[in-house]
């Protein structure tokens, strides 16, 4: 088992390496896009997000910015009104509590009303440079994608568990761009996600996954990889970054994974699955010899040793080009802590995330 760990992270440090950096050399751009947040309860963030996508360096004439406010109970809804007059539209959702999937619903009603070709989602407490979207959306015209990932990345930590989550983020971003670097696209982050609106339609757009409260980002991407795996890339260039923030508290952290893993019981493509249930299994069987190692057998103690320390080993050669992306290497002295809290914290969320509900933004959803 430790063999097959080490073969995937192997391959998928190779898939990493396979994607070209891209650099925007002020490609003029051409393509109209809609850029589409879907906000509940953002009323302290949405505010510097719309600034940011405002201040962008790309044409005004080629941009429409629609936020769709779901049932917020805050001030999101007025914050937004307030950028009506720089090109802002407001949608607000009214179905009351009687879905599972209000996001994407939210997103689906946001792209009947888009008039962009290209549909860019981000999240309502996003950060971006002047560059984002307009190194995205050239990306895009240069490689005649149907769909595009690009990078997410934890910043403006104010402690130190939250830098952990951001070395672990790293970690899964990382393996999103392998997946995709290696021709079978298996996760994004629909924080900075963009793909053709005519696809959506004709994929159905999340008809099939829109009972789950989690996967418009990587389910459907899942939908489109059946289809249009080679037209699926990923923008690796440190201009499409856009950064938000790590989860404050153990709890919270807990909640969004739990969300994140509970898309895991839609998988169709069964490599997915068999791959997610290899890396749960192997952790399995790593924490197993960490119990027996408090029992006094030499032999279980120096294979859970070498085990262990073949697995920071590995996930170092891996992770490293990603911090080196994100110009955070100081982050990897935190490496062998996470490697053993990650395989904790994994062999928990894969049966937490596929059983009963948890909370999201004070909905309780499965």
């Amino acid at each position: 088992m430790m063999l097959v760990y080490i073969v995937l992270v192997l391959y998928m440090r190779n898939g990493w390496y396979k994607i070209k950096s891209f650099d925007r050399m002020q490609h003029a751009v051409h393509t109209r896009v809609s850029v589409l947040i879907a906000a509940r309860n953002e009323g302290d963030n949405i505010g510097r997000t719309l600034d940011c996508i405002i201040e962008q360096n790309f044409p005004k004439d080629l941009l429409e910015i629609i936020v769709v406010d779901d049932h917020s109970t805050d001030d999101t809804a007025a914050v937004v009104r307030a950028y009506a007059d720089k090109g802002v539209a407001l949608l607000q959702l009214s179905e009351g509590d009687k879905l599972n999937s209000y996001k994407k619903l939210a997103i689906t009603k946001a792209i009947a009303r888009a008039t962009g070709e290209l549909i860019v989602t981000t999240d309502a407490d996003c950060r971006m440079g002047k560059e984002w979207l307009g190194t995205v959306v050239s990306y895009f015209e240069k490689t005649d994608a149907y769909m595009v990932s690009s990078p997410v990345v934890y910043s403006e930590e104010s402690k130190w568990f939250e830098r952990l989550q951001t070395l672990e983020f790293l970690y899964l971003i990382g393996l999103g761009a392998a997946g995709i670097g290696n021709a079978s696209p298996t996760t994004c982050n629909g924080a900075n996600l963009a793909y053709r609106r005519d696809i959506f339609f004709e994929m159905g757009g999340f008809n099939g996954i829109d009972n789950l409260a989690s996967g418009d980002d990587e389910l459907f991407l899942h939908k489109v990889a059946q289809r249009f795996s080679s037209r699926i890339k990923f923008c690796k260039s440190k201009a499409a970054i856009i950064y938000t923030d790590a989860k404050p508290t153990l709890a919270s952290f807990i909640s969004q994974r739990r969300r994140w893993a509970s898309k895991s019981t839609k998988y169709k493509d069964k490599r997915v699955v068999w791959l997610g249930i290899s890396i749960w299994l192997f952790n399995v069987a790593l924490l197993s010899g960490l119990v027996i190692f408090f029992v006094d057998l030499p032999d279980v103690h120096q294979l859970f040793l070498t085990a262990l320390t073949l697995k920071i080993i590995a996930e170092y050669i891996f992770i490293r080009p990603l911090c080196v992306f994100a110009g955070r290497k100081e982050l990897l002295w935190n490496l062998p802590l996470l490697s053993l809290a990650h395989a904790i914290y994994l062999v928990y969320i894969g049966v937490a995330g596929n059983v009963g509900k948890y909370d999201w933004k004070g909905r309780k959803v499965n």
